[in-house]
């Protein structure tokens, strides 16, 4: 089992900035790629951006150029996602996510945390 907390959410105008964490326990020897999704109001959870162990990253093409995501393997595998040049359309509540191998893949995700983009 793997736990996942985040932390970093809040209201900001666009333009601004924020950062994101997500701080990982439990099994943490066998997680995998980690990533963030985001869900707006009356939408479907969506990627947004993914980091292996390696340090490979991905990104939608809705972010790409404007949030950066990292990770400290040396942290209890936490896992960042700098978000600058903020749009309203980015307001949602972000889930980060952990794949962990045990035999078979599973899939863990965190609380979620809320992004707010507004004038």
């Amino acid at each position: 089992q793997v736990q996942l907390v985040e932390s970093g959410g809040g209201s900001v105008r666009p333009g601004g900035s924020l950062r994101l964490s997500c701080a990982a326990s439990g099994s943490i020897f066998a997680v995998g790629p980690m990533g963030w999704y985001s869900q707006a109001p009356g939408n479907q959870r969506q990627w947004v951006a993914t980091i292996t162990t390696g340090g490979s990253t991905a990104y939608s093409a809705s972010v790409k150029g404007r949030f950066t995501i990292s990770r400290d393997n040396a942290k209890n595998n936490t896992v960042y996602l700098q978000m600058n040049s903020l749009k309203p359309e980015d307001t949602a509540v972000y889930y980060c996510n952990a794949r962990s191998y045990n035999g078979t893949w599973s899939d863990y995700w965190g609380q979620g945390t809320q992004v707010t983009v507004s004038s």
